[in-house]
């Protein structure tokens, strides 16, 4: 059964790492549309203000905590979350398990060029995974049919959405009922990761859960938008109930 906790009004799953895998692989079991998000501080705080992106989320089958700031805001006001589960750990584990299962991929977004490397060096990785696509995320609206006509025609088991948040998970929102796919999973850079133009923090940085940090020292220009995760932390420390 799902378990959910509500912070700020964005329903976050209470799940391990290998709990969300399970459930990722009982929606791939479904017969309807399902659909996974990758939540973390700054986009809890955007749903606050943003009525489509709280819709998306809300009708989400699963909202993993991809933010430390979730784990630590749920510790503090006692709400349940158990760990932090990494959107790029999930997908690597359902890559794993599309290889020796023998499912189907197609990949949406990231610049041109992105998502056809990151095809290239999953394939290469894992060899039994069936890529049915790829295509960069720079389209434009009137084009929107043809891209959904495009993965519908090669009807892959996963689509990985990187569009970049909250574009993705809107997207994937909006168009859910016409997308002919069995997952659809918000995916955002990880996408530039397994196509080798961005790199993970070192593992010692993901351990303690500063992967935010070593991306500001590598990307000092970021520096605007990484004031949400402090931002947020001092709101949790403030308020008395974070759990609306």
């Amino acid at each position: 059964m799902r378990k959910t906790v509500k912070i700020y009004g964005s329903p976050i799953d209470i799940v391990t790492m290998e709990s969300a895998f399970e459930r990722f692989k009982n929606l791939l079991d479904r017969s309807v549309f399902s659909y996974v998000y990758t939540p973390n501080t700054e986009i809890v705080m955007k749903a606050k203000n943003d009525e489509s992106l709280m819709k998306a989320l809300k009708s989400s089958d699963m909202n993993i905590p991809d933010g430390i700031g979730l784990v630590i805001a749920s510790k503090i006001h006692r709400l349940g979350l158990i760990e932090r589960v990494t959107g790029i750990d999930l997908m690597g584990k359902v890559l794993e398990f599309c290889d020796y299962s023998r499912k189907s991929i197609y990949i949406l977004g990231g610049k041109p060029g992105v998502a056809e490397m990151a095809s290239h060096n999953i394939q290469e990785k894992y060899p039994n995974i069936q890529i049915k696509g790829y295509r960069d995320g720079y389209f434009k609206g009137e084009e929107e049919n043809d891209v959904i006509e495009g993965i519908n025609e090669v009807s892959p088991d996963i689509l990985f959405v990187a569009l970049g948040a909250p574009k993705q998970e809107k997207w994937i929102h909006e168009h859910r009922k016409a997308l002919g796919v069995k997952v659809a999973m918000g995916v955002g850079g990880c996408v530039d990761v397994w196509a080798g133009t961005a790199k993970r923090a070192p593992k010692i940085f993901q351990i303690l859960g500063l992967e935010w940090l070593y991306r500001l020292l590598k990307e000092p220009w970021r520096f605007k938008r990484m004031l949400a995760l402090p931002k947020f932390m001092i709101k949790v420390l403030i308020s008395k109930n974070i759990s609306s």
